[in-house]
């Protein structure tokens, strides 16, 4: 089976590459759902992140209200002119961007917003994509990203206090910093054009579009919420690929490597990926990445290093800016941890 990876120049160059098959008639059905009100949700975080490295979460406390409204916006930007969409990009690394994916030739079928979370940043976005009205784009952003990280702090918090660390803000505390660098994306998939199906067909290629290619976040946490349209995919420890059903009423969080690594690899940063698998719906994705700020040093938690058993740190010290910087020079699909293992092979 062949999966399409979309080149800018979509149908003059379709580029084929073997993948698996999505398959999302048949939906994981193990993911760990983790009500936040649960009084072991402390003890199911963990075994979330130790088993799976990822976990929907359901009575979050962010208001629906609120996910709405900033969908409706960020659907009005995305059914702007393309001519109007260009005026906020190229993303550098902020900003609008279209089919590509970093700067390393990864592609997608996508189109999307990337911006830092912090005050300034959301109002510069904000007169760039709505400049005759960008306060209630800016406001509905700014309450969103503010909502949602606290939401991943106190799952950061139940994770800690799980692991038995006595200062449960070990790690949130570095989110909640002012000079975090907490990022957030909107992630437009488009369904199959006309077009693109038309070309497909005359080259008699099964059309599996990537939409974004497999990879582990770099930071802390993520917390992904999307609309009704499936697609995201994630990796279990074997290596088999899961679809994920939708529910755009909860948040699917992530471990990211910079977890991974402050856990001494009891937390697993979470391989995953998007597939465009609808001809009629886009996905919509807003994504919250949670980091920390960009000197602090990343290194395994000493109550993460059983000494008495001879445990020792898997992984060299570093610094968030050093590990971003390392990572913004590979493809998505690379390992960017295994160049910081203490024992690399």
């Amino acid at each position: 089976m062949v999966a399409v990876v979309l080149s800018p120049s979509v149908t003059e160059d379709l580029t084929v590459t073997k993948t698996c098959k999505p398959n999302n008639s048949s939906y994981f059905t193990a993911i760990p759902v983790i009500d936040l009100q649960d009084p072991n949700a402390k003890t199911l975080i963990v075994n979330a992140c130790q088993e799976f490295g990822f976990f929907k979460v359901v009575n979050h406390g962010v208001p629906v209200k609120l996910i709405s409204e900033l969908e409706s916006l960020a659907i009005q930007f995305f059914n702007f002119s393309q001519l109007q969409k260009d005026r906020a990009g190229p993303p550098n690394p902020s900003g609008y961007g279209n089919k590509k994916i970093g700067p390393n030739g990864d592609v997608g079928w996508i189109e999307y917003l990337l911006l830092k979370a912090t005050h300034d940043s959301v109002s510069q976005i904000s007169s760039s994509i709505f400049p005759e009205n960008p306060d209630v784009f800016r406001c509905a952003l700014t309450e969103y990203i503010k909502e949602v990280k606290e939401m991943v702090c106190r799952v950061l918090e139940m994770a800690v206090e799980g692991l038995g660390i006595s200062d449960k803000e070990e790690i949130s505390k570095l989110l909640r910093d002012e000079n975090s660098d907490c990022m957030f994306r909107l992630n437009h998939y488009l369904p199959y054009t006309p077009e693109l199906l038309q070309t497909a067909a005359m080259r008699n290629i099964n059309l599996n579009l990537i939409g974004f290619g497999e990879h582990t976040d770099p930071q802390i946490m993520s917390a992904v919420r999307s609309n009704n349209t499936p697609g995201l995919q994630f990796s279990l420890k074997d290596g088999t690929w899961v679809s994920v059903p939708p529910d755009p009423t909860s948040f699917f969080l992530n471990v990211g490597d910079t977890l991974q690594v402050m856990t001494n690899g009891r937390f697993k940063s979470v391989r995953h990926r998007v597939y465009v698998v609808d001809n009629v719906r886009s996905r919509m994705s807003m994504i919250f990445f949670g980091g920390p700020p960009m000197g602090h040093k990343i290194a395994a938690l000493p109550s993460m290093i059983r000494e008495e058993q001879g445990e020792e740190s898997l992984y060299k010290d570093f610094t968030w800016s050093e590990y971003k910087h390392s990572a913004y020079k590979t493809r998505l699909a690379d390992n960017r941890l295994s160049f910081f293992l203490k024992n690399a092979p």
